[in-house]
Parts: C-alpha cells; sequence; structure tokens
C-alpha cells in the first residue's frame, strides 16, 4: 500500500479564527481532491493520531498564536519544526500540534510525511466568523494547502511507480 493524502483542518469554528482550518477544509469540500480525505478535528492528540497511517501523506491546516504576532501571516511547517516549536512539555492536557507530533515520533505513529500550513490568528473570542486578516489571508491558505495537496499526490505516485518497476523487475 502506498499511502492516502490525507488534509486535517485543526480547530474549533466557534473560536473564531481559530476555524481557519476547519473552513479550508468545508472550501474544499465544494470541489473535493480527487483520492483524499478530507477531516476535521479538535486536535486532541489521541484522536489526531488515528486519523493517519504511517504510509500517508498529511497537510494539517492550523491556526496559530505567534508573539509577537502578524495577524494573517502564513506558515509552512515540517513535522519536526513544530515539534520543536512546542513551546512547553507535553502533559495530558492542553497539548498543541508540536506536542502531538513529538508523542507520534516517540509512538513510531508517525506518517510518511506531514506538513502545516498556518495562519497567524488575532481574534480567539466565541463566535464564529475569521477576522479580517485571516479572512485576507484566507485565500493564499487555500492556495497553499491545494498545492500540498497536489504535490503529495504526485510523490505518492512516484512512490507506487518505483514499486511497481521493482517488482516487474524482481
Amino acid at each position: 500500500m502506498t499511502g492516502r493524502v490525507v488534509v486535517i483542518g485543526v480547530g474549533n469554528p466557534f473560536r473564531r479564527d481559530d476555524g481557519a482550518g476547519p473552513a479550508v477544509i468545508e472550501a474544499l469540500r465544494a470541489n473535493p481532491p480527487e483520492d483524499t480525505l478530507l477531516l476535521d478535528s479538535d486536535g486532541e492528540p489521541g484522536r489526531m493520531l488515528g486519523l493517519w497511517h504511517r504510509q500517508d501523506a498529511v497537510v494539517v491546516v492550523e491556526v496559530v498564536h505567534a508573539h509577537p504576532g502578524q495577524p494573517g501571516r502564513l506558515h509552512t511547517l515540517t513535522a519536526e519544526q513544530a515539534a520543536r516549536s512546542a513551546a512547553r512539555p507535553a502533559s495530558t492536557h492542553a497539548l498543541g500540534l508540536g506536542e502531538t507530533f513529538a508523542l507520534a515520533a516517540a509512538l513510531d505513529r508517525m506518517p510518511r510525511e506531514l506538513t502545516v500550513h498556518a495562519v497567524e490568528g488575532a481574534d480567539f473570542s466565541l463566535g464564529r466568523g475569521l477576522s479580517p486578516p485571516v479572512a485576507d489571508a484566507f485565500p493564499a491558505l487555500l492556495r497553499h494547502v491545494a498545492r500540498a495537496i497536489a504535490d503529495a499526490h504526485d510523490r505518492l505516485r512516484h512512490t507506487a511507480g518505483q514499486l511497481m518497476g521493482h517488482q516487474e523487475t524482481a
């Protein structure tokens, strides 16, 4: 098995900018990329680890708090970068994505590849809808995620082709 492309929108759509990840998933569902699994998550580590397999290519979409921040600024991180940027040590509650990825690595549950596309948020109060800086950045975030999906499919097809070529010569 060569794996799947799994896109996970992390966040809470009832906490304003924290809904950016789920909003990307909703936008992608309007014209779903072929052979792509689109999922929402609240970011709880146990549930996150259950959303992918080791052979998958995973794209995570998240909003981040940056200090000092520039709401609307986009970031692309590898799983290793996200794990290194974890602001606090892992605990039994309030784990962030960095700690989740570090836990997945420790448990040998990391996918083949994992990329995080994030936007810096401004407003995390109760309510629906993105703040103006995040809403302005949303089209670019969506384009970045769509490109990541296409690239992941290309890499998986390339890997599948290599496996098929190897089987034919064996």
